[in-house]
């Protein structure tokens, strides 16, 4: 089969390459998945499941991507839940080849049901920034209706669901990103904006929930505008600030079949658009994650046409 590899950590998306790899086979409770249309995160390659097992032996050249939408090929020993020729989509393994392929075979339990009126290149673009946004929101931002929510990068893959999960929880949200990004984050449902080259964060005063996608100084000061019992939640690592009187949490998103039908069905009623800024072709994979222009939404890979 076709697939991406990655053989080089200092190389970056640049040290990409479509290879050919053997078809995968299903192991125990595992299912092997004809992909249609895969997600990538470029931070996937600094991660170390990228390039290493869960004993830490290494694994490359390996396949990255984790998000996938596609058919249901064959089932492992044990396995329930699914069926062969099943439209699924979800978030692989970790530290197993990942969806950048023509097949994948992975857990059946990360996997959920993909409606036949939703596109293949839609649920793939799903599973990380969705489950993202409603983990960080609802789980451990606990957020309720009348609350404020400050969602940095609020016209990203996840800010962009950020913002509209929230506000259909009856949040009040203030976006953020460069100046560029305003329009859009609009669009996704901001209330208001902040340039962050331009406009001064403090201005926007205390909220109840912070939801970080960028660390660092914007972290921060960021954890100064929570209120008393409020929650800064960040995906970017352990983090460096604290709220005065409130809750700081860091998390690496996790699949959920319950979960991914929540979301795939917001999608289909309405309440929630996904974020694609571009469609490439697997034999186009490699210069598409390696664009020459800023893009502010997810690369889909059609890896079948």
């Amino acid at each position: 089969m076709k697939a991406i590899a990655v053989t080089d950590q200092a190389a970056g998306t640049a040290g990409m390459k479509l290879t050919e790899r053997p078809e995968p086979q299903a192991a125990i409770n595992d299912v092997v998945v004809q992909v249609h249309a895969s997600g990538f995160v470029p931070t996937e390659l600094m991660w170390p499941s990228t390039w290493t097992d869960r004993v830490d032996r290494d694994r490359t050249p390996s396949i990255p991507g984790h998000e996938l939408a596609g058919v249901v090929t064959a089932l492992g020993y044990g396995t329930t839940g699914l069926s062969v020729g099943q439209r699924v989509f979800g978030l692989a393994d970790w530290y197993r080849d990942g969806t950048l392929a023509e097949y994948l075979a992975m857990e059946a339990r990360n996997l959920a049901p993909l409606p036949g009126d939703v596109d293949f290149t839609v649920g793939a673009s799903l599973p990380i920034s969705g489950l993202t946004a409603w983990q960080g929101l609802f789980q451990h931002g606990r957020l309720q209706a009348g609350q404020s929510v400050l969602a940095h990068g609020a016209a990203g893959a996840v800010g962009s669901m950020v913002t509209q999960l929230a506000r259909e929880a009856g949040a009040y949200v203030i976006g953020t990103g460069r100046a560029a990004d305003r329009q859009k984050a609009l669009d996704f449902g901001a209330n208001e904006f902040v340039d962050l080259d331009n406009d001064a964060l403090e201005d926007v005063g205390n909220v109840d929930l912070v939801f970080d996608v960028i660390g660092g100084n914007i972290q921060k000061r960021s954890a100064g505008l929570i209120r008393a019992g409020g929650t800064l939640v960040t995906v970017v690592g352990p983090p460096d600030a604290r709220p005065a009187n409130g809750l700081a949490v860091d998390f690496v998103v996790e699949s959920d079949r319950a979960q991914l039908t929540e979301i795939v069905q917001r999608v289909r009623d309405g309440r929630l658009r996904t974020n694609i800024s571009n469609i490439s072709t697997l034999d186009d994979a490699v210069s598409a994650f390696n664009p020459t222009k800023r893009r502010s939404g997810k690369t889909i890979i059609r890896v079948r046409q």
